[in-house]
């Protein structure tokens, strides 16, 4: 996915319905000696980090329950949306665990750092209304009675994205991401260098002609 530069949009969905990951699974992991399960997490931890560095925008469809690692996966995306009835939660301190594939890291970027550790501190599951109310999930639906009304509202979300300049997107998400993690000042001298790269591009060209010509545009990702 990563060097496929047909690729706009990436949408994560489960085909269980019901689901969208349900996290560990603690009978495997209670086979694992404690060397195991330290490389197993670690593991798991390196598979989100390759998910949110993804050059393009990911999009969880969260349509049943997203927990502990299943959760993580999702906010290793960059946008989330969920069914009103979805439940979520990171609830490794209710099986003597802590979040370790991201969760204690991403959750506080997300919601806040009070938010994050309440929700870590008790292991609270919360459904789609209040994931969107305090800004874990971009967007919440009623479930459909084929369950995959996230899946749905995450492809019309995704189809907004498809028409937009493909490497200025990629290049909005670099600065985004990069400047999260630095000073204002930093941030924008990497916003700064994004905009450099971008400047050259066919796209910005054709963004502007087709601006001036009235037509909307035919971006070609170059």
């Amino acid at each position: 996915l990563r060097f496929d530069e047909k690729v706009r949009v990436v949408v994560f969905k489960s085909e269980v319905k019901g689901v969208f990951c349900a996290g560990a699974d603690l009978k495997e992991r209670a086979k694992m000696d404690d060397a195991e399960v330290g490389h197993f997490v670690k593991r798991l931890r390196n598979l989100m980090d390759e998910i949110a560095a993804l050059p393009v925008p990911t999009i969880a469809a969260i349509d049943g329950y997203a927990l502990g690692g299943g959760l993580e996966l999702a906010l290793a995306c960059d946008l989330r949306v969920a069914a009103s009835s979805a439940k979520m939660g990171l609830i490794e301190t209710t099986r003597g665990l802590l979040p370790g594939a991201g969760g204690t890291q991403r959750l506080p970027r997300c919601v806040g750092i009070g938010l994050a550790k309440e929700l870590i501190f008790t292991g609270r599951q919360i459904d789609g209304q209040q994931a969107v109310s305090m800004g874990l999930v971009n967007h919440t639906v009623p479930q459909n009675n084929e369950g995959d009304a996230a899946y749905q509202r995450a492809l019309t979300l995704a189809k907004e994205i498809l028409p937009q300049a493909p490497f200025a997107v990629k290049m909005g998400k670099l600065a985004i991401n990069r400047g999260m993690e630095v000073d204002i000042a930093s941030g924008m001298a990497i916003e700064g260098m994004c905009y450099a790269q971008n400047i050259p591009t066919r796209d910005r060209q054709e963004g502007m002609a087709a601006f001036r010509e009235k037509r909307p545009p035919q971006f070609i990702g170059k």
